[in-house]
């Protein structure tokens, strides 16, 4: 938590969040233009929002692409915020994108667990209930091609469903997601969820990527995943259940 808040403590690295919240996925050349310091500045301010977990990259083709991370501020507001304010105010129903591409959200969070464990926590229906708001995630047979749905005791009807692309335990889970838990949801189609594991220590790296979504998509979609994986960072680590909004929707 600290180096977060070292990292906050800056106006202009505050101001390059501000900017990928804006505009999610820019270049180092395009954050640069926004900005009235050197080249190096704007890197060295980068480099200290990646070690703070606070702005992950990815490569496409030549470009090295910079995206938000809100999971280490939703572990903040889990731990202090969420207590004495309005839940809700610190998810992303507001945010609003507008690219010339798909949109792709990226989220990261470090778990103390092994592969095996974590790999589990995410495929097994009982344990994926326990921090996915309440639902599990039903698969016949975990294999590419196989159908899946997302269930829930306290909904009315199923709340999502897909077809599983890739199974590659316990590194790499992709699958594609059709969400019909509103209208909102149901409206924007289907779109595709990567999670990807990578040991570091006695720790795991998890990345999950959300893509394949319209321009503009609403943020029901993608702005509960902070939840979620703050709540499955929680179980993993000390066995307790993180009561946030999503918790009490049809747990």
């Amino acid at each position: 938590m600290d180096e977060v808040f070292r990292a906050l403590a800056d106006p202009t690295r505050r101001s390059l969040l501000d900017e990928l919240f804006r505009e999610d996925g820019q270049t180092l050349s395009a954050l640069e233009a926004r900005f009235e310091i050197t080249r190096f500045g704007v890197m060295k301010h980068l480099k200290q929002l990646e070690e703070a977990g606070l702005v992950v990259t990815r490569r496409r083709g030549r470009e090295k692409l910079h995206f938000l991370n809100p999971v280490p501020i939703r572990l903040v507001h889990d731990r202090w915020v969420s207590k004495y304010a309005e839940p809700w105010a610190a998810t992303l129903s507001g945010l609003k994108e507008r690219l010339e591409r798909p949109m792709e959200k990226v989220f990261e969070i470090y778990i103390r667990t092994t592969p095996e464990r974590l790999w589990e926590a995410i495929v097994d229906p009982d344990i994926r209930s326990k921090y996915n708001f309440g639902a599990a995630m039903v698969v016949p047979e975990l294999k590419p091609g196989a159908h899946f749905e997302m269930t829930a005791p306290k909904a009315e009807g199923i709340l999502g469903e897909g077809e599983i692309l890739e199974v590659d335990p316990p590194r790499r889970l992709v699958h594609t997601m059709a969400a019909y838990f509103s209208d909102e949801a149901k409206a924007e189609g289907t779109s595709r969820v990567t999670w990807e594991i990578e040991p570091v220590g006695d720790s795991c790296r998890l990345l999950l990527i959300h893509d394949q979504l319209r321009e503009g998509a609403n943020a029901q979609l993608y702005g509960g995943w902070p939840m979620v994986l703050s709540g499955l960072k929680t179980w993993l680590e000390s066995g307790e259940l993180l009561t946030t909004p999503g918790s009490l929707m049809w747990g």
